[in-house]
Formats: C-alpha cells, sequence, structure tokens
C-alpha cells in the first residue's frame, strides 16, 4: 500500500510541478515574447510588406545575404514558423539551401530573441538554468551560441547548395536560379 501512495504522491508532485513552471512562464516569458511578436509586426507593418518583399529579393541574390543575412532578418521579423514563407522570394534551386540555414538559425538564436522559436524555448530555459546554477551568465552562452550558429548555419546552407547541385545534375532536373516576378 506504501508503494501506491508514495507512487500517487510523486505523480501528483510531477504536475504541480509542471503548474509551478507555468506560472513562471505565463509571468515571466510569455509576455516578453507576446510584446517581441506585436513589436515586429507592427514593424513589418509600418515598413510595408512590399519593402520587406524587396528586401528578401534582393538578399536572395549571393549566398552570404542568402543564408545569413535574409534567415536573421527573417526570423527576427516572423518567428517560427512564419519566416520559412520569406524564402518564397528565393530561386527554386536555393530553397533548400535557405530551409537549412533557417531551420538551424531558429534554434541557434533562441537564447537571444526568444520570440523567435517559443515553442523550443523550454529547451533553451533549461539550459539557461543549469548554467544560472553554476554561477554563470547565460547571455553570454546565449550570444555564442547565436554568433557560432550564424556561421555554421551559413555554411550549411552554401554545402547545400553543392548537394542540390548534385541531385539536381543526377536527377536531370533543371531548376531555375532566377526570381520570375509575377505581378
Amino acid at each position: 500500500m506504501d508503494f501506491l501512495i508514495k507512487f500517487a504522491e510523486g505523480f501528483m508532485s510531477l504536475f504541480q510541478t509542471g503548474a509551478e513552471t507555468f506560472i513562471s512562464w505565463m509571468t515571466g516569458i510569455v509576455p516578453v515574447v507576446l510584446l517581441l511578436m506585436v513589436a515586429m509586426n507592427t514593424l513589418i507593418a509600418f515598413l510595408g510588406e512590399e519593402r520587406v518583399t524587396k528586401v528578401a529579393r534582393a538578399s536572395s541574390k549571393n549566398p552570404l545575404t542568402r543564408y545569413l543575412v535574409l534567415p536573421f532578418i527573417s526570423a527576427f521579423m516572423l518567428g517560427n514558423p512564419m519566416s520559412f514563407t520569406m524564402g518564397r522570394f528565393i530561386p527554386e534551386y536555393y530553397k533548400p539551401s535557405y530551409y537549412a540555414s533557417l531551420a538551424q538559425f531558429c534554434h541557434t538564436s533562441n537564447g537571444v530573441f526568444p520570440h523567435i522559436n517559443p515553442g523550443e524555448l523550454f529547451v533553451w530555459m533549461g539550459i539557461a538554468q543549469g548554467i544560472t546554477a553554476l554561477g554563470l551568465n547565460s547571455m553570454e552562452l546565449a550570444i555564442r551560441y547565436m554568433l557560432v550558429g550564424l556561421v555554421m548555419n551559413f555554411f550549411g546552407g552554401w554545402i547545400t547548395d553543392f548537394t542540390t547541385a548534385f541531385v539536381c545534375k543526377q536527377q536531370g532536373v533543371e531548376l531555375s536560379k532566377t526570381v520570375k516576378v509575377v505581378d
């Protein structure tokens, strides 16, 4: 009988701890994420969707802007998963590479910009809690993670260009490297 009582207490304790964590998020990170999302949507509305579209088209012209600048701007302005919609302005040939770079960036920037990927914020919060328990500054780690991520995400996107070229050649598929503007 003691076993059942201990099991039931432990089971309920798990949910009580989860509820406490949830409430701490509702008074801590959730308002921050919500306000960041409102700020980004306001900025897009203020700049105009046409200007944002022009930035995306201009960014698709070289690897540095295509896999470093555009993923950063897209993720920062739109968050995950909306940031992937900016890929519609990139030529078909470069879409796999853009996706690879952006998907990685949505993870590596979460510590500095939590509004980018709030669905996985719990992962970063667990890491940050461990770092804080060690007496270290979690923002230092977040910035390092983001900077290393930017470099690695760029290379991931660029290397995917070579993979795309190989598969296209192997399969006999011709993809356009230019954007077709349909107005």
